[in-house]
């Protein structure tokens, strides 16, 4: 299905009704976790929550790869079943859907993604070193309140599920060879091949390397021009603000597409 982009991300970025979704979903995590609204909307986790809880893998105010490997070495292993328990717990699926699998436009989908990209995000949500957005507080909020086996098991939970497929999602359209810069890159502008870092298959690699496959094209887009424009600024090393920066609007869109398209084999 053909999309105007601009327009498109311009609306999703205003998000429809976020705010509202935010205060319903937050009060339910409170409830669920026996806190108060006040205390679930605080910019700092409460004091049961705060230190013992969260030093061990507490994000630096920057990633190397080496201390990225460390803080996920030493997280707790993760249970998919328990996951599963938390994943209900914090409601997630308001807006990530029942098995990760976004509803709308606004979200990732995470069905699929690997353990250990998400667990850093929840650290750097924890940590605000992931803080691009009215999206980002609201999962700032959420995360603080998460212990360290919370967050290894809810992302075992979500690596266990099947990528999406056919998601229903508008696709961009545009004339950019995504292939060509998937499995070959661009030597001339130093831009290397999205497969050495994310998998010919798109299914990700080592540590903050996420599966891309059936990811929302929407979600996709937005992320790359984040990382473009400097407002998103969590990788380790900026490897992928590096990689965004040399990036055209048409081959953003096109990529968005290709790996959105990718389980199912259209492309």
């Amino acid at each position: 299905m053909p999309l105007t982009y601009p327009r498109t991300l311009a609306r999703a970025t205003r998000s429809t009704g976020s705010q509202a979704l935010t205060a319903l979903a937050l009060t339910g995590i409170a409830m669920a976790m026996g806190l108060t609204l006040g205390g679930a909307l605080a910019k700092e986790p409460a004091p049961s929550h705060s230190a013992a809880a969260h030093a061990p893998t507490a994000a630096p105010a920057a990633w190397t790869p080496a201390a990225l490997r460390n803080a996920l070495n030493t997280l707790p292993a993760g249970n998919a079943e328990r996951g599963r328990v938390v994943h209900q717990q914090l409601f997630c699926a308001s807006c990530h859907g029942d098995n990760g699998q976004a509803p709308t436009q606004n979200w990732p989908h995470l069905a699929g993604q690997k353990a250990a990209y998400t667990a850093k995000m929840l650290l750097d949500y924890q940590s605000r070193l992931r803080l691009e957005g009215q999206r980002a507080e609201l999962m700032h909020d959420i995360a603080v309140m998460m212990t360290p086996q919370q967050i290894s098991d809810v992302s075992a939970f979500y690596a266990a599920q099947p990528a999406p497929r056919d998601d229903g999602t508008p696709r961009p359209t545009s004339a950019a060879d995504a292939e060509r810069l998937v499995r070959k890159g661009d030597p001339a502008r130093l831009i290397t091949p999205c497969a050495s870092c994310h998998g010919v298959a798109g299914q990700g690699g080592k540590l903050e390397a996420a599966a891309l496959a059936g990811q929302n094209p929407l979600y996709f887009t937005r992320t790359l021009l984040d990382y473009q424009s400097g407002q998103r600024a969590n990788d380790a090393a900026k490897g992928m603000s590096a990689f965004a920066k040399r990036l055209t609007r048409d081959e953003i869109e096109a990529l968005a597409r290709y790996y959105a398209d990718l389980p199912s084999g259209k492309k």
